[in-house]
Order: C-alpha cells, then sequence, then structure tokens
C-alpha cells in the first residue's frame, strides 16, 4: 500500500510494506544468489519475535568480535551487505550446547541454520589465530630491525614484513566478512525457551486460567460491527474510501470509550510503580530489528518508509526498548517500568476471513503497552506481574477470558516464554486474542547494547581515589519484558458484544465512566 501525492510543491513519503529475505536462509544456494540485490533495497523491519535460552548467551570477547574468512571461501559467503549492527552473542556457549539450541529450533520450528553458524565461528577461531601468528611475525621482523644489521640483512627484512604486511591486509580483510557473515546467520537464531513451555503448535498451548463466564443472552446478539453502525460508532465504509480497507472511523461515544480506555489502564498501571510515556511512532529500522521483529518477505507486517531508514511502529515496545539503548544502568535504578501509550501500525498481510472482522485486525490501533527492564534473576517474577496486571484489568471491565500459555511454535523471536490472553466475543461467537505478555530474557538487550552494572562487593579500597573504580563488577545484560495493557480495537469489540442490551444500547463497565464524563449507557439515536 503506497500514498502518493499530488499538489504542486508537496512531497509525500511513500510507505511500503518491509521486505527482506530472512538470512536465516543463507545456507540456501538460490537464495545465496539473490541477497546480495535484494538485502541492498534497505534494511525494514517485521514482526517475527524469537527468542533466546536459559543458559544467557554472552557477548564475544573483544578478540572473537573480529570475524576470521578463509580466502578461498569467502567469495561464496560474503553477501555484500554489512551488519547494521551486531548482537553481543555468545558463540561459545552455542557450541557447547549445540544439542539444545538444535532442539530449540526445531520446537519453535525456525528455520536459522546453526551447522553454518558453528562452521562458520570454527573458522572465524581459525583464521584469527592466523592473524595473530602472521602479526607476532611481523613484529619479530620488526624488532629485528631495531638493532645493528648488515645491509643485505636489513634489505631481506625490509622484503619479509613488506610481504608480511600485505598478507595480513587479505587476511584482516577477510576476517572481517567473515564475522559479518557469521553475525547475520547468527542473529537469526531466537531465544532459549522456558523449560514449562509446551511444544507444539498454537493448538498446543495450554490453559493456564480461566476467569468469568460467557454472558447468557436471552435475545438475538449482535456483533460489533452491526452495533456500530446502529448506534453511530464506526464507519468502515467511509474509511475506506479515504484510506482503504481495514481502517475505521470512530465517532461520538466510541471516540469518548477509546479515550476512557486508554486514561483508566493508564491510572490502573500506573498505582503499580509503572512511569507513563507517550512514544515516537516512527523508528529507525535498526532499531526494529534490534527488538527482535525480522521481516516475512511478502507478509510482513511493518511499514516501511521509501528512502529512509525508517518505519511505523506496530508496538510501543520498539521505541521503549530503545531509549535505554547503549547504556549501562545502575544496579540501584532497577527495575525500570514503563507503560506507553502510542499508535500502531500493522500491514496484516496475509490476513483474510471472518477472523479479521471489523476492529478486530486493522491497519492502525491505539495501545497501551507495558515494558520492564529488570535483573536477569527477577524476569520470571516480572513475567508473573505483568500477567496478573492484565488479568486484574480485565477482570474489572467484567470480561469473561482464559489465560494461555503459548507453545513453542507460537512464540515470537524474542520471547523466552509468552501467555496470552483470549477473552469471549459473543458476537463473534469465538475467544480473541486481547492481551499477551512476554519474557524476552537477554534477547533484546543484547541486541539493543542495554547493561546495569550489579553492585560490587564491600571493600575498604572502593572509595579511595587511588583504587576508584578498580573494584567495579562487570555490567551485565538486562532483561527485559513487555505486555499489552489495553489494545483499544479489540477492548471495543469485548465491550460492545458483551454489553449489548436487547433495546440495542450498550452498557458502559462502571470503571470507564468517570473516564467518559459519567456517560453509563450509549442508547440508540432518535431519528
Amino acid at each position: 500500500m503506497g500514498l502518493h501525492s499530488c499538489s504542486a510543491g508537496t512531497t509525500i513519503l511513500t510507505l511500503k510494506p518491509a521486505s527482506i529475505p530472512s538470512t536465516m536462509h543463507l545456507s540456501s544456494p538460490s537464495l545465496r544468489s539473490s541477497v546480495a540485490a535484494v538485502c541492498r533495497r534497505r534494511l525494514t523491519i517485521s514482526r517475527t519475535l524469537a527468542h533466546r535460552s536459559p543458559f544467557l548467551i554472552r557477548a564475544l570477547s573483544s578478540a572473537a568480535a573480529q570475524p576470521l574468512v578463509d580466502s578461498t571461501t569467502t567469495s561464496s559467503l560474503d553477501h555484500g551487505v554489512k551488519p547494521q549492527w551486531k548482537a553481543a552473542i555468545d558463540f561459545k556457549s552455542i557450541l557447547e550446547n549445540k544439542s539444545a539450541v538444535a532442539e530449540n529450533l526445531k520446537n519453535r520450528n525456525s528455520s536459522a541454520n546453526l551447522d553454518l553458524v558453528i562452521e562458520l565461528y570454527e573458522r572465524l577461531l581459525q583464521l584469527q589465530k592466523e592473524v595473530e601468528d602472521l602479526r607476532y611475525e611481523r613484529n619479530t621482523v620488526a624488532n629485528k630491525m631495531k638493532g645493528k644489521v648488515e645491509p643485505l640483512e636489513r634489505q631481506r627484512l625490509i622484503e619479509e614484513g613488506k610481504n608480511l604486511k600485505e598478507k595480513l591486509v587479505t587476511l584482516e580483510e577477510n576476517l572481517i566478512k567473515l564475522t559479518d557473515t557469521l553475525q547475520r546467520e547468527a542473529q537469526c537464531i531466537p531465544n532459549m525457551t522456558h523449560p514449562d513451555v509446551p511444544i507444539g503448535g498454537e493448538d498446543s498451548s495450554t490453559i493456564r486460567k480461566t476467569v468469568g463466564t460467557p454472558r447468557d443472552f436471552t435475545f438475538s446478539i449482535k456483533d460489533h460491527v452491526q452495533i456500530g453502525k446502529e448506534l453511530d460508532l464506526l464507519d468502515f465504509d467511509a474509511a475506506a474510501e479515504v484510506s482503504g480497507s481495514k481502517f475505521y472511523y470512530l465517532k461520538n461515544e466510541a471516540v469518548l470509550l477509546e479515550m476512557g480506555l486508554i486514561n483508566w489502564t493508564l491510572s490502573e498501571v500506573m498505582k503499580r510503580g509503572f512511569t507513563p510515556l507517550t512514544t515516537p511512532e516512527i523508528a529507525r529500522s535498526l532499531v526494529v530489528e534490534k527488538c527482535g521483529f525480522q521481516p516475512r518477505g511478502d507478509n510482513t507486517q511493518v511499514y516501511s518508509i521509501e528512502g529512509t531508514d525508517q518505519c511505523l511502529i506496530g508496538t510501543a515496545e520498539v521505541p521503549v526498548g530503545g531509549i535505554h539503548m547503549d547504556s549501562i544502568l545502575s544496579h540501584s535504578s532497577l527495575p525500570l517500568k514503563y507503560v506507553a501509550y502510542s499508535h500502531c501500525f500493522r500491514t496484516e498481510a496475509g490476513a483474510a476471513g471472518a477472523a479479521t472482522k471489523g476492529l478486530y485486525r486493522v491497519h492502525q490501533f491505539s495501545k497501551v503497552e507495558m515494558f520492564i527492564l529488570c535483573r536477569p534473576e527477577e524476569s520470571n517474577a516480572y513475567h508473573e506481574e505483568l500477567i496478573e496486571i492484565e488479568e486484574e484489568l480485565f477482570s474489572k471491565l467484567g470480561l469473561h477470558f482464559k489465560t494461555l500459555d503459548m507453545a513453542t511454535g507460537d512464540l515470537g523471536a524474542p520471547a523466552y516464554r509468552k501467555y496470552d490472553i483470549e477473552a469471549w466475543m459473543p458476537g463473534l461467537g469465538r475467544y480473541g486474542e486481547i492481551s499477551s505478555a512476554s519474557n524476552c530474557t537477554d534477547y533484546q538487550s543484547r541486541r539493543l547494547g542495554i547493561r546495569y552494572r550489579p553492585e560490587n562487593s564491600t571493600s575498604p579500597l572502593t572509595n579511595t581515589n587511588k583504587n576508584k573504580g578498580r573494584n567495579l563488577s562487570p555490567p551485565e545484560f538486562v532483561h527485559t519484558l513487555n505486555a499489552t495493557a489495553c489494545a483499544v480495537p479489540r477492548m471495543m469489540v469485548c465491550l460492545l458484544e458483551n454489553y449489548q442490551q436487547e433495546d440495542g444500547s450498550v452498557v458502559i463497565p462502571e470503571p470507564l465512566r468517570p473516564f467518559m464524563g459519567g456517560i453509563q449507557v450509549v442508547t440508540p439515536r432518535s431519528n
């Protein structure tokens, strides 16, 4: 979908779905031949979330971070695309836990090429040793020339040093290329998975909790599309003419309902110690990628802005995750708990059928998102807190819902574990997802470069000027978590359908009334 313009002197950036092939498949000959051309178009981002593991993938040492490439094999692996960023990946840990990583990839249906990653890493270590040996040899020659040397011997050493320098330049170039190739492949590996997560596809997800029961209607029920039309709350037809399908206008009390949902949700979550934010709704592509959203070719969920390195956000998780990018937080500042309001934009590529009817699946919507940065040992506990907050919010609104522990095949790349909440939508005649809560462990922080410095052990020398800084603990990566507090359109689906009355009116749940100017019931308009 693109925006095109028109009036003289006016320039409009063109939006289009982000599309780049996943480097997970670089081992495929057919993709290898096309990767360079396609990737040069532009890095944009999509919606794949994948996750890492109980063993936390640690950063490469500065030495190992230099990629190594064998000149005889570089050409087949060099796709001419240098990574825009590099995740701090612990390749040694992947190597030592190869079986566990392979099983995790299988359970997640991931196409990441583990064998290629290990092959590249071992080649990198070999090439790195060759580089170090050559540097040592060159330094030895240079040291010999510092002393008294016969003219013929000096000339021989000069030639030898020149040859060594040329070889070293070639090897170092190969090292950089190999490092880049290794990073591209390794960054396709998803997060590891909590051992209690069910294995299998979405149908294998288990019910963790059920709240309430479906309302027993004594009259013929309507779906939210019909309710919205009859109460003059929604206009899909006009929006389709103006913007295209899957857009909508909110009208009259629906506008107040959206604002009421947002303000009520913010006030409730802030009681739990969350700092409120509004965020930018455009993010750099590399930030979206660092948060773990990968393009899925034609099925990308991300709108990119043509001619730039920017895209529209699909969730506030992206700009909130980027706030502390490339920083070291103090131990005492954690946890950092944010609740962010933003508009979100998704292409919803491939979505079709009754499951997408009306407000259920749209291109633009308002959302309130919770985001936590914490110490590693605390992330499981905060994951429980997030799902507890979600369940409390939806219970206060009187919804019937179930909480699911999502199976491995339904996890996105960053998620170590994910809980979804599905609420009963009587007009649609099914349960629909209204929220999710994910523990991403250090998957995102290793990409975003967010670390914290643990408290160091007590030492009488710590505060002296002479020893200042010597006893500082090395920084560690934080854990990040995210959860949806309120996705407005789907909440409207639930409220309009569950609170509809026989006379065509809709009752407003009590908690929302003070945030809607005291409105208790939305009634049909008189002709």
